[in-house]
Formats: C-alpha cells, structure tokens, sequence
C-alpha cells in the first residue's frame, strides 16, 4: 500500500485554519503570496480557497476579478497608504471591508483599527493582486470625488508652491482650493481630457471637463468666496494679475503629472458672477521616444483619404491646407503627414501657437505675440532658415496668407490649417484676404475638411433597430441598405455614462487638378464646382458619416452635431 495517500479535497480545505501559521512563516521565507503557501501546504488551488475561505477561516477571499469589480473607498485610509500597506479598503452593503494580504498579521491590523478608530472588517487575498487592483483604480480614480475636498479653517493657508501633481500631493495638500483646482487637473489628465472648464456662479464653481469634444460635468463647490480662491489659484499657477478681474486675461504654466511635464493654456474671462477660466491640457512629450506613433493610418481615417492626403505631401512644392472647427485634429493630421515624409534629408520647421506635439529632427517655434514673434513674422524669419518644408500652424491674418502662398509658389511645401466650414469656403476665406486667386490657385495641392466623430463605447455598446429616419437618409445619399448594422453605447462607467468614448476621423480630401483650378478663376457656379469633386471621386463628409452609422461605429445624433447635411 501506498504511505503517501493525499487526503480527500474537502478534508484538506476543512484543515487550511491549522496550516495558517506554517503557511505566513514559509511566504516570509521565501518572499511568496501567503495564498500560494497556503495552496501549496493544503494541495487545492486558488479558486478553491477562495469558495471555502469564509466559511472555514472565516474571512473572504477575493480573487483580482473579483477585487476590479467592487467600489473602492479611500476617504478613511489614504491611497497613498493603501497603496504603501497593500490595502484595499471596499465597499461591502452598508460597510467598508479591507482586503489586506495577511489578515493575520497582528502589527499591520493594530495600524488599521488606529487609523481608522474601531476594529476593521476584513477580508484577504494575494497581495499582488491587490497592488494590480489599486494600480486599477488609479487609472479610473476621480481625485475630486475621493479625497476630502472641503472647506478650510479659518487658519489654514493655501500652498502654491508646487509644480508636481498626483494623488499623494493632492492628499499632502492642507489647504482645500489647492487640493480642489489639483484635483480637477488630475481628474482631466487621467480622462483624457483637453480641455477643463471652471464655471462660477451665484452658489459657488463647477467644473466641466471636455472629453471627445464634448462637456461633461465634473466635481464642483458650492462657496461663492471659495469660488472666488479657485480661479485666483488658477491666477498664480498662470502668472496672472489677481487683483484685475474686469478684463480677460491670458497665460501659462507647466505642471508635472505621471512622470512627465504637461503645459497647460490658461483663459480668464470676467462674468456677472465674477469670472470663468479654462484650461487646456498640452502634453508635447506625447510621442516622444516613438516617432512612428503618429501616421496617417493612425489616426483612423479611411483608406481612400490616407492615399490622396499622402500624395499631396509628397509634392516637392505648394500647399497643403487643412481646415475644420477648432479640436477637429488639423494639427494632428498635418504631424502624421510631416512624420511620414521626413526623411532627414531635408529641413522642416513649424511655427506654431502652441507647440502641441514635440517631433524629433524638427525645428519647432512657438509663437509668442507678447514678444513680437507672430505667425507673418515668424514665417519671414524662417525662410531665411533654408527650409524645405514648412507648418504653419493657423492661418489668422492676410500677412501670413500671403507670406505663406509665396512660400509655396517659391519652391517650399507648405503644411498649414485654417477656419472653414468645407473644403469650398476655404477660398472664400483667402479672397476675403485679398489674396490673389491666380496665385493661391497655383499655390495650392489640395484641402482636406476634416472633423471628429465620437465612436460608441466598445464596452456597452448593443445593436439597435434600424430607424425609418437613418434608412431615408441612406437611400437619398443612394447608398447600399443591405449591409445596415445600427448600435448605440448604453452608457457605462468607462465612457462615464455618455455611450461614447474615442473619437474617428473623417475627412472630405479635395486634390486640385488644373480643370477645378481653371473653372475657381473663371467663377464658376459652387454647383458645377461640387459636381466637378464628386465626378473624380471626392466623397463628401455627410457620407463617409454616414458609413460610420451604418457599421455600427456610431449614432445618427453624433454624426448630426457635428456634420452638416443636406
């Protein structure tokens, strides 16, 4: 007969309270998850531990599944001290349960029941998988909703003195106004944000973060006067006046957040409550250390738009333009064009306002108006530089249009954006600068009118029924109906309830051959000029919309707000 014979599973788990001790003695040893010495001694494997550790040890067990599922609480145990002790402190019914690794441990629970005033509800599991939880948590965490906001004594200052941002300097932070305008930037930086609006009014300030294009409410605080120390902190971080509150005011400041430095673009404007701010998020380290991250394929357009935007970058000379509504991501299509070319074989400078990306092996200027440095001035300087390639980044003026025309018609390609509804106001918009037609037309290779389009959220998105509105729109833009597949994000914790999160790009790309530069001089009729783009393939915003609708990508809504159409 055999002497080794293993005990039935059931009689094994029965004994895991008697391996305890022998179990945290070998995970001190050899530096291993207590769980793991615990299977190891007790010969079961996790998961049956977990089913069999509350009813035999009488504490819980959570699995890393089961710990990212539950609603972390850290308003009586820092995250910061969670994070340094392995703790995890959840919400369980009506009560706070802590998941440590060693519910055994007698010097780690005399710290918990001190911190927190009373003896702590408990549960465990590997202590790995609570770091993997917490570090999880970070990512979703709403600074402004966790940590204590509140309002100060009397006696408490505000410190302005720090440049870093993160969880454990907001919890450090004495003064409340420092903790809350600190918040609200963590908040934005880990949403994504770009852009975070202060907004006062008679019962105190609110604040609103702009996410794929569109404001979602945030945290706010409802004090008149502590509204008031909200937008002067915001004054100090920028270098602002805070006395003057009467006129709009500008400004700058650099903060470091998750181990990278972020710019940040400040905006005063005065009300009828006092004053509103916002501020812009800029991380210009983004894509430094992977130059390849942005490209044209990267950024979600359609294969037809990728191939025409590319041979138009390729020209050895003349203009590229890019227009659409502010955030539509002009800059970001005119990098992923410039980092395709770039050989290093060539010099390319940018002017822009701000610098938004840092590209490698490229001399970028910031404007700076208070300096003298404008676009029109700083264009001239740069064709004394022997450029080859040059991005402007806006053009505002009739000075820097027709600096930027000449450069294009003197043998340079020149990358630039500007304000227009379509493709075919653009031209409206430089005659309106006087500039002149016969040149702009031989200057210019092409525009792309471009706009993003929140996608539905992949993680709550469903399919719906196909409406009778989406199917007249398909059938009078004589579009296929066969291959409908309409769906809706239902709103969920990662798209923050809104059904969207991401955004696609679309763009209407129109390359200029000599008949469309020949029928713009003679005038002709905006019809005959649109039946002209679509008869060599130009395909109009309103449809590459519409194919977003129909795969399912997005909503008839979202592609309305955005896209105009007939």
């Amino acid at each position: 007969m055999n002497d080794n014979v293993i005990a039935p599973a059931g009689e094994r788990l029965r004994a895991l309270g008697s391996l305890v001790a022998h179990a945290r003695a070998n995970a001190a040893k050899n530096n291993r998850p207590l769980v793991t010495e615990l299977t190891t001694l007790a010969r079961c494997t996790t998961d049956e531990i977990a089913e069999t550790s509350e009813s035999v040890l009488g504490l819980r067990y959570f699995s890393l599944q089961a710990l990212v599922e539950t609603t972390p609480q850290f308003v009586q145990i820092s995250f910061t001290d969670c994070v340094n002790r392995a703790i995890l402190p959840i919400l369980l019914g009506d009560e706070v349960c802590f998941v440590v690794s060693d519910p055994w441990d007698d010097e780690a629970l005399q710290w918990l029941s001190n911190k927190i005033g009373c003896y702590p509800t408990l549960a465990w599991g590997a202590k790995f998988e609570i770091l993997e939880a917490l570090e999880q948590a970070q990512q979703r965490l709403k600074a402004s909703s966790v940590l204590p906001i509140g309002v100060a004594n009397k006696g408490e200052s505000a410190d302005f003195s720090s440049n870093v941002i993160s969880i454990e300097t907001i919890e450090r932070s004495s003064s409340p106004i420092v903790r809350f305008v600190d918040a609200a930037i963590y908040d934005a930086w880990k949403a994504g944000a770009s852009d975070i609006h202060f907004e006062c009014d008679r019962s105190g300030v609110h604040v609103k973060l702009r996410l794929d294009g569109v404001l979602v409410v945030g945290a706010e605080l409802p004090d008149r006067i502590r509204a008031e120390e909200v937008i002067s902190r915001i004054k100090v971080l920028a270098q602002l006046d805070i006395a003057e509150r009467r006129v709009p005011q500008d400004g700058r400041f650099r903060i470091e957040l998750g181990s990278r430095e972020l710019d940040f673009r400040v905006s005063i404007m005065p009300s009828i409550f006092g004053e509103d701010a916002v501020v812009r998020l800029l991380d210009k380290a983004q894509l430094r250390g992977d130059a390849q991250a942005i490209s044209l394929n990267s950024l979600g357009l359609d294969a037809d738009a990728i191939s025409r935007i590319r041979r138009m970058a390729k020209q050895p000379h003349g203009m590229l333009l890019v227009t659409g509504p502010t955030g539509s991501g002009k800059t970001t299509t005119l990098y992923a064009a410039l980092t395709e070319i770039q050989t290093g074989q060539e010099k390319i400078i940018t002017i822009e306002d701000p610098v938004e990306y840092e590209l490698p092996g490229v001399l970028q200027i910031p404007v700076n108006e208070k300096k003298g440095l404008t676009f029109s001035q700083g264009l001239r300087s740069i064709l004394r530089h022997d450029p080859d390639k040059i991005l402007v980044g806006e053009i505002r003026d009739a000075e820097t249009a027709e600096i930027a025309v000449q450069a294009a018609l003197t043998g340079h390609l020149v990358f630039t954006t500007v304000h227009a509804n379509s493709v075919f106001d653009v031209i409206s918009r430089f005659v309106h600068m006087n500039i002149d037609l016969y040149s702009l037309m031989s200057a210019l290779n092409g525009v792309v009118a471009q706009r993003l389009i929140r996608s539905n959220c992949p993680a709550c998105v469903q399919a719906e029924p196909i409406s009778e509105e989406l199917l007249a729109r398909m059938k009078s833009a004589e579009m296929n109906v066969d291959q409908l597949h309409p769906a809706r994000g239902r709103g969920c914790d990662k798209c923050r309830n809104t059904g969207y999160k991401g955004r696609h790009a679309i763009a209407e790309v129109l390359p200029f051959d000599d008949a469309l530069r020949a029928m713009i001089l003679n005038r002709s009729d905006v019809g005959e000029i649109k039946r002209h783009a679509l008869q060599i393939g130009i395909r109009p915003l309103v449809l590459r919309a519409l194919d977003l609708v129909a795969s399912g990508a997005t909503t008839l809504e979202e592609i309305d707000r955005v896209v105009a159409h007939d």
